[in-house]
C-alpha cells in the first residue's frame, strides 16, 4: 500500500524540480496510475484443530480447501457419518470426507481466507459389481461437478490412506453404469484447481460380471 501512495508524491516532486507545476502548459490530472493489483491479504494459515468432542467418533484427516485460488490442506477431526448405511469401508470414509468438504469453513478458517466449492448433498454410494478395488462412486458424475469441487475431492481422497493405497490416482465414478475413471492430484492441480486431468477409463477386471 505504501508503494501506491508514494507514486503521486514522486511525480509531484519531479514537476516541482522542473518548474512546470504551473505556467508551462501542463494541466493537472487526477487520472490514477495503475500499479497492478493490490497484494492478497489472506494468510492461508491453517488454524490448529481441537480434538473430537467427547463421545464423538472421528478420525484425523487433511481436507483440501481453497485459499488464494489454490488448494491448501487443513487438518481436521472428521466425524464418522451418523447414518452408516454404507457397509463398504472405503465408501464410508469417502462419505465422511465429503461431508467435511461440504461444511462451511469455520470463522477462523474464513478469516484466514479459506472457502470450499463442494456442493452440499453430494454423497458416496456403494461401488458396482466389477468396479476395481478402492472405487468411490458419487451421487453425481464427477465430470458434472464444478472443476474446483472435483479438485478438492480428488486431492482430499488421494491424501487419505483408507481411500488411496499410496500416491497415485483416485478412482471415481458416478451413480450409473458408466465405468469409473482415474483422477490424479498433482502440483498443477493444486495450483490450478479449476482444471483436473483424467487418466482415462478404468478397465474392469476380466472376470467381472458385465465385463
Amino acid at each position: 500500500m505504501k508503494r501506491r501512495s508514494s507514486l503521486p508524491v514522486v511525480a509531484l516532486v519531479s514537476l516541482l524540480l522542473s518548474g512546470c507545476v504551473s505556467g508551462c502548459g501542463i494541466r493537472a490530472t487526477t487520472v490514477p496510475v495503475d500499479v497492478g493489483p493490490a497484494p492478497s491479504r489472506v494468510s492461508c494459515d491453517t488454524p490448529a484443530q481441537p480434538g473430537g468432542q467427547s463421545g464423538e467418533q472421528g478420525f484425523r484427516a487433511t481436507v483440501e480447501l481453497v485459499c488464494g485460488s489454490q488448494l491448501v490442506g487443513v487438518d481436521r477431526v472428521v466425524p464418522v457419518p451418523e447414518k452408516r448405511v454404507l457397509r463398504d469401508p472405503v465408501a464410508l470414509v469417502a462419505q465422511a470426507l465429503l461431508e467435511a468438504l461440504e461444511r462451511t469453513p469455520s470463522g477462523e478458517e474464513r478469516d484466514a481466507g479459506f472457502t470450499t466449492g463442494v456442493p452440499t448433498g453430494l454423497t458416496a454410494v456403494a461401488p458396482r459389481a466389477g468396479d476395481p478395488a478402492g472405487t468411490v462412486r458419487l451421487s453425481r458424475k464427477p465430470e458434472d461437478l464444478p472443476p474446483v469441487a472435483l479438485s478438492q475431492i480428488v486431492c482430499t481422497l488421494a491424501g487419505n490412506d483408507a481411500v488411496s493405497a499410496g500416491p497415485g490416482p483416485v478412482v471415481l465414478g458416478g451413480p450409473n453404469e458408466d465405468p469409473p475413471r482415474a483422477w490424479e492430484c498433482t502440483d498443477a492441480v493444486r495450483s490450478r484447481p479449476e482444471s483436473v486431468p483424467t487418466l482415462g477409463e478404468i478397465v474392469r477386471p476380466s472376470g467381472a460380471a458385465g465385463g
